[in-house]
């Protein structure tokens, strides 16, 4: 299938959304202009058009978009071409109500905002199948037309009747019988025995604690419901246009989707990725997403949306300061993207988002966002050739699920301070930190490639993950694991023993005793350093060692970090720091090196094939060494030994 170098043609992409139906026809000229100025040679049209496009049920309005593509071509702009589905007009609401989405508290979702449609609808399909077939058989061999993007953010869920019929069916296909289906939802436990389908509904509001296995399916429910919506439209234009990649735009890190399902129908994998700029963590946020799209990938990925400013969905709405912009978008091709983009490409002046920000601010052409655009779009082109194509790879795997995170998330767990995107985000940084270069992996992934493999927690893990990570460690891998691993299997059905018993034997844990969460704030005490969240009773086996041990308390003695031959194993979460020098130790002894020794704090180095990119998150100028000579493509300078970055300074070094 063709994917993004077919659309690259060794060239980085650079650009955003563009909706020129917010603004009169004479704008587009003057939009035109500033592109060109500003190195843009990409936009994404109708995003959000489909009122604009079907005015009325059936009807077509298509000439302001036939006057759009033709004046892209002419100016040798390319076009990702949207179907417009994630926001249905009005008139479809207000003519078929089952097409709009109903909340677990039985309310409706109406128009008026965006991602009002019910994924489960027939009505709704069939209308999103017509335009999508219309857009394909008019653009499909439009030459300024480069790429498919259906629909936007997929993220509705719908606890309505339709999705209620749907979810039974989805059940029927996946257990077969109602029997399978108690079974496999523990249905003994508060009187919930199911005897006929018609019983069976979607996880509505309830008195007190739903049935966390009935939360757990209608999570993978409505990933697979809007994967099929995604399909239904990516097949219509895949028909028309073959030679052509189709992607849809993922959220960072977001709950609702299993990403690792939904790549593998994608032949480009995008992301939209909005770090906060006041966050001191905004950069390891945005290479953790970096690194998982990445991963998702397996090579080049795009950047489908960022912000050029600030948001304006965050209560308080911080600019980026002058220089970060371009910093996280470097730091964007630096971890494999080749595609740099934005929502939106001018700021709307009405509407919900008339204050999130655009490549052409309010304060227009002389605006310093405009500016700092520009300046962007003429490093990335003068960098292309050099990157585009180019992989970067890491010697560790993170070991990630989205149903693991699904069902360890349900509402009767230990401890709601344990939230597994924190989780997962702490055992990035420390990695990040150390300067060690990750990948993403599935649990069930061939793992054989990594000289490392860590397990920030994987609450539910089915037999075929857990016998990979023990055939991962019989073969030389060396694998450290966090708390709450391995606890439930994929109906989340607690294990034998509190933990599954082969991976018991492979940590070397004779007995899980208890677990013992902590408290906001609350911390234990451990040889060598603190630890938060969590803490467990475990009792080790002969052949196990205790690295480190709880001091003081109820675990006085017992392990909090536990080492049986290439394996470990964390009862708690160590502080930032701790974990850091914890886990840059290990990857020692499995062979990974820094992409970079001795670098400033703040300071990030990451390869990209040959290139090393070299970036200064810290507001303070640093001296960096980089043994032996090397050219900066960005400057056109000869750098030898040593370095100094501005504040959100980057090189990108050649040798």
């Amino acid at each position: 299938m063709p994917d993004l170098g077919a659309v690259t043609n060794g060239r980085l992409l650079f650009g955003g959304d563009y909706n020129p139906e917010q603004w009169p026809e004479e704008t587009w000229h003057e939009d035109v202009r500033l592109m060109k100025d500003a190195g843009v040679n990409t936009v994404t049209l109708g995003v959000f058009s489909w009122a604009k496009l079907e005015p009325r049920p059936g009807e077509r309005d298509f000439g302001w978009l036939d006057r759009l593509m033709d004046l892209m071509h002419e100016n040798g702009i390319g076009v990702v071409l949207a179907t417009p589905t994630s926001s249905p007009p009005p008139w479809m609401g207000h003519l078929h109500p089952d097409t709009l989405p109903v909340d677990q508290d039985g309310r409706t979702e109406w128009w008026g905002g965006r991602q009002h449609f019910s994924h489960s609808s027939a009505v709704y399909r069939r209308y999103a199948a017509a335009i999508t077939e219309d857009l394909a058989a008019r653009y499909g061999g439009h030459p300024a037309l480069t790429l498919w993007h259906i629909n936007n953010e997929y993220c509705t869920y719908d606890w309505g009747p339709e999705a209620a019929a749907r979810f039974r069916d989805w059940l029927r296909d996946r257990y077969g019988t109602l029997d399978g289906l108690n079974e496999a939802w523990g249905t003994a436990f508060w009187s919930q025995g199911y005897g006929d389908w018609a019983e069976v509904h979607t996880p509505r509001h309830a008195h007190y604690l739903k049935n966390p296995a009935q939360v757990l399916d209608f999570k993978r429910f409505t990933s697979d419901m809007l994967l099929e919506c995604y399909l239904a439209e990516r097949d219509i234009v895949r028909r028309h246009t073959p030679h052509l990649p189709v992607t849809t735009n993922f959220m960072p890190l977001w709950v609702g989707q299993d990403a690792w399902r939904w790549v593998e129908e994608e032949d480009v994998v995008s992301v939209d990725l909005y770090p906060d700029p006041r966050d001191p963590l905004g950069a390891q946020s945005g290479a953790l997403v970096q690194d998982m799209t990445r991963s998702q990938a397996r090579g080049p990925w795009m950047l489908m949306e960022q912000a050029a400013g600030p948001v304006n969905w965050r209560g308080v709405n911080h600019p980026k300061p002058r220089g970060l912009n371009r910093l996280w978008s470097l730091q964007a091709v630096a971890r494999g993207a080749d595609a740099v983009c934005y929502f939106q490409w001018r700021q709307s002046r009405q509407g919900a988002e008339k204050f999130h920000s655009g490549m052409v601010s309010h304060a227009g052409e002389r605006g310093r966002t405009y500016q700092e655009v520009k300046r962007l779009g003429a490093e990335l082109a003068r960098i292309s050739g050099e990157v585009t194509g180019r992989h970067t790879v890491g010697d560790i795997a993170v070991l990630h699920d989205w149903h693991s995170w699904w069902a360890g998330s349900h509402e009767g767990r230990l401890s709601t301070q344990v939230d597994y995107a924190q989780v997962l985000t702490a055992w990035h940084r420390a990695l990040w930190e150390a300067q060690l270069a990750t990948d993403f992996a599935h649990p069930e992934h061939d793992l054989t490639a990594y000289k490392l493999v860590v397990v920030p927690q994987l609450y539910s893990l089915g037999d075929a993950a857990i016998e990979n990570l023990l055939a991962y460690v019989r073969g030389g891998g060396t694998l450290v694991s966090g708390f709450l691993t391995g606890v439930a299997d994929e109906d989340d059905r607690v294990r034998a023993g509190g933990m599954d018993s082969r991976l018991r034997e492979l940590f070397g844990i004779r007995t899980l005793h208890e677990w013992w969460p902590l408290d906001a704030g609350e911390s234990v005490e451990c040889d060598g350093f603190r630890g938060t969240l969590w803490s467990e009773e475990i009792e080790k086996d002969e052949e196990a060692t205790t690295e480190a041990a709880f001091k003081g308390g109820e675990l006085d003695g017992l392990p909090a970090v536990l080492r049986k031959g290439r394996t470990r194993y964390l009862a708690t979460l160590p502080d930032s720091g701790d974990l850091r020098a914890l886990l840059a130790g290990i990857a020692a002894e499995a062979g990974v090196r820094p992409v970079l020794n001795g670098l400033p704090a703040g300071v990030e180095a990451v390869r990209r094939g040959e290139l090393l990119f070299v970036l200064n998150h810290s507001r303070e100028s640093v001296r960096v060494e980089v043994p032996g000579t090397h050219h900066d493509l960005l400057t056109g300078a000869t750098v030898t030994d040593e370095l100094t970055l501005d504040r959100y300074g980057v090189v990108v070094l050649r040798p």
